[in-house]
């Protein structure tokens, strides 16, 4: 899997001084094309990884920035820290092992503080981005107004511990001090979000695991897809969720959040989809296609 490779990339270069893209590719048994994709991954994760072509060419890391730890600030170790972490797992028993490595390697002792995956954030979330990162390193408790999902407004204090990428949307999990629980907030609901001086002191893991979903309403949707798409459903799909009809064409069944990103993503297929179930969604696809058609109307 490639999240492993990543790893052994990384851990690699943390044991050697240099290595070329053609050893790379050989220990891996791989193209050299897909060992420069990987680099290309690990450089947009903040890796501080370099290529240089020639004879004496090859891929390393920064030297000072590495190989030598007690050159490196504490940002600077934070934010190699924190692009390890920015790597999608899959929970394998030996990634959690190079983990752990480099946990002990930058004295780190939270290993898990944010799920991520490779989607941009945009220049106008950066700012409140880094804001909770900090918040969240620190230990530093938050406040904002925040929308829920029936737009009524109110004021929270909350103690964030994880911020958290699902199905195109971003969140954090965080302590909320007025309800007196744990609690997911959909960081595009956060509004005025103030990083105060008040420390609080980390929750257990498994309390953090077990914070309301209020923020995400979950829906399980099969969709019957046309089998000249095949090259879409197993690039946006995971074999577990795809099974092949008689004639060719598949049924996909997926879990997303119920939004408007979801209505649009079904309709991005066009006719070669088509909503199974449930019916609540199959009937609002048809209300939006309707909607579409007499927008076009002359």
């Amino acid at each position: 899997m490639q999240i492993d490779r990543l790893f052994q990339i990384v851990y690699i270069l943390l044991e050697k001084k240099k290595i070329t893209a053609k050893e790379l590719s050989e220990k891996f048994e791989i193209s050299q094309r897909t060992i420069y994709r990987d680099i290309d991954i690990l450089s947009q994760c903040g890796i501080p990884i370099y290529t240089a072509k020639g004879r004496k060419g090859g891929i390393s890391l920064l030297e000072g920035f590495v190989l030598n730890k007690s050159v490196m600030t504490q940002q600077e170790q934070d934010q190699i820290w924190t692009a390890l972490q920015s790597l999608p797992r899959g929970g394998e028993e030996d990634t959690k092992k190079i983990l752990k490595k480099y946990s002990s390697f930058f004295q780190k002792s939270n290993e898990n503080w944010i799920q991520v995956d490779f989607s941009k954030w945009g220049k106008q979330k950066a700012v409140l981005f880094d804001m909770l990162k900090k918040a969240i390193f620190h230990k530093n408790v938050i406040s904002f107004f925040y929308y829920n999902s029936r737009g009524e407004k109110t004021f929270r204090t909350a103690e964030p511990y994880q911020l958290w990428f699902k199905q195109n949307n971003w969140y954090v999990k965080a302590y909320c001090r007025e309800k007196e629980d744990f609690r997911i907030f959909k960081v595009s609901r956060m509004k005025c979000v103030n990083i105060t001086e008040d420390i609080f002191e980390r929750a257990e893991q498994q309390q953090i695991e077990n914070c309301s979903n209020d923020a995400m309403d979950m829906v399980t949707v099969v969709l019957e897809i046309k089998k000249s798409m095949a090259y879409r459903v197993y690039d946006e799909f995971e074999e577990k969720q795809i099974a092949c009809k008689k004639n060719g064409d598949f049924l996909v069944t997926m879990k997303y959040i119920e939004n408007q990103w979801l209505y649009g993503y079904i309709l991005s297929w066009g006719a070669y989809a088509f909503v199974r179930e449930p019916d609540h969604i199959r009937k609002k696809i048809e209300k939006e296609l309707k909607n579409m058609i007499n927008k076009y109307k002359i």
